[in-house]
């Protein structure tokens, strides 16, 4: 084989291999977009069990080798992905968790940087708007290099509930929740079509009432949905595993795919100096641009709002 034709070395590195983190390790791994998959978590063993489960997948996926490491091992690495820290208890929010998990990644962080100062940071520890923030912070890193899941799991949500609601395929339902990832966030409706039609208009084609209510009521149903699931199951991490793959893949492929992650704002509808969640170019120098899109007033304030109630956390964190 000539050496052009030869596929480059994807190596994605991961902190923290509890359900989140492993659950993204097997759809990495599934996805084929990695070629090396490194596992670091504080309880070796558990990164150790970790990799033989997903070695024994190996022959029913494609060719990738997975390892437990060290930070030293993320030399080289594109992506490191950040799952690390105290996991949501019930009736506990994401808020609750800020001073637990930043005393966590000044450490984490930290050593990301000191081996893998050229890779993109992906941060899925919630809160992750906060975390993102202080990833950004304690690292160094250009701000288009750190990235935060931010509502890509809330949106995917909404997007379900749309599809199941007018009976068409979630994939052909366009919306973004934006701002925070959790009680602050916001609904675009403004920026919410179905077959290039705003939901007013494919209510009026289909012959259709339009109810606001009731779609404010399926907003709420995705909000919240975190708390559903956790008190039935424990935690969430299926649908955020493959959200964090999707985001993986858009840098990886160069894509430019329009996603809601969460990065540093830079003046979006006045807002700077904060990580929150708005629709983003995404490609492989991380968040290429985000996109200052018109949206309603009421969503701008909504949007406003998130920032301000974050900035304040983020001070009281010591970022």
């Amino acid at each position: 084989m000539k050496g052009e034709d030869l596929q480059p070395v994807v190596k994605v590195g991961v902190v923290g291999t509890g359900m989140v983190g492993s659950t993204f390790a097997y759809s990495l791994m599934s996805s084929g977009l990695a070629s090396e998959i490194i596992l670091v978590d504080v309880n070796r063993k558990r990164a150790e069990g970790e990799v033989m489960d997903l070695d024994h997948a190996m022959p029913f996926a494609k060719p990738a080798r997975i390892w437990a490491g060290d930070y030293s091992d993320f030399q080289g690495a594109r992506i490191v992905v950040i799952t690390a820290g105290i996991a949501q208890k019930p009736g506990e929010t994401r808020l609750d968790l800020v001073n637990k998990n930043t005393a966590i990644f000044r450490d984490i962080i930290q050593k990301v940087a000191e081996y893998a100062g050229e890779s993109i940071i992906l941060v899925a520890t919630n809160p992750v708007d906060i975390m993102t923030y202080a990833a950004l912070k304690l690292s160094g890193f250009p701000s288009q290099r750190v990235i935060g899941s931010g509502t890509i799991l809330d949106t995917a949500r909404l997007r379900f509930l749309l599809g199941q609601y007018f009976k068409v395929d979630p994939r052909s339902v366009h919306s973004y929740i934006i701002g925070e990832h959790g009680d602050l966030e916001v609904p675009a409706w403004s920026l919410t079509h179905i077959a290039g039609a705003r939901l007013t208009e494919y209510c009026a084609c289909i012959g259709r009432e339009y109810r606001q209510p009731e779609l404010d009521a399926l907003f709420i149903e995705a909000r919240d949905a975190a708390y559903q699931i956790i008190e039935r199951k424990g935690a969430t991490y299926w649908a955020i595993g493959a959200g964090l793959v999707r985001i993986v893949e858009s840098i990886v492929r160069d894509e430019n795919s329009i996603l809601a992650v969460s990065s540093l704002m830079d003046g979006e509808y006045g807002v700077q100096d904060v990580c929150l969640s708005l629709p983003s170019v995404v490609n492989t120098s991380g968040v290429d641009r985000v996109l200052d899109l018109p949206i309603s007033p009421g969503e701008k304030e909504g949007f406003i709002k998130s920032a301000d109630v974050l900035k304040k956390l983020a001070k009281d964190a010591g970022l």
